[in-house]
């Protein structure tokens, strides 16, 4: 369910290439969440970095929650950069395998294995 990949990169540094990545394939950047200086406005000391990307396609929005409303609660897709026990690493979970649990739209099927197949393509890309 999850895809996950290592880079050599910075944190930061593959953040910069993923949003370059996103825009490229026609997708945008909603926001970015930064985890570990969120946690430190709340007081918490978390060492790990980790900036995760919403991002989203309004025609494949469109096409998903035309069919079905409640898909809004995965949506938008969610892209994340982070360092683990010194490594940087670049996820997300895989669109089909998510939709296998919610939905048995042959339709949405169709839409979540083009947008996981773009967003490998961008991970790959920010790699």
């Amino acid at each position: 369910m999850k895809y996950i990949v290592e880079t050599e990169k910075t944190v930061k540094q593959a953040v910069f290439d993923l949003q370059e990545a996103v825009k490229k394939h026609n997708f945008g950047i909603l926001h970015i969440h930064n985890l570990k200086e969120t946690l430190r406005k709340k007081g918490v000391d978390f060492p790990n970095e980790c900036q995760i990307l919403e991002i989203c396609n309004p025609q494949k929005a469109k096409e998903v929650l035309t069919d079905d409303m409640s898909m809004n609660m995965v949506l938008p897709c969610r892209i994340s950069v982070y360092s683990e026990e010194g490594k940087t690493k670049i996820g997300m979970i895989k669109p089909k395998a998510l939709l296998e649990v919610l939905s048995n739209s042959e339709s949405l099927m169709k839409v979540a294995e083009e947008v996981e197949a773009i967003t490998m393509e961008m991970i790959k890309e920010a790699k």
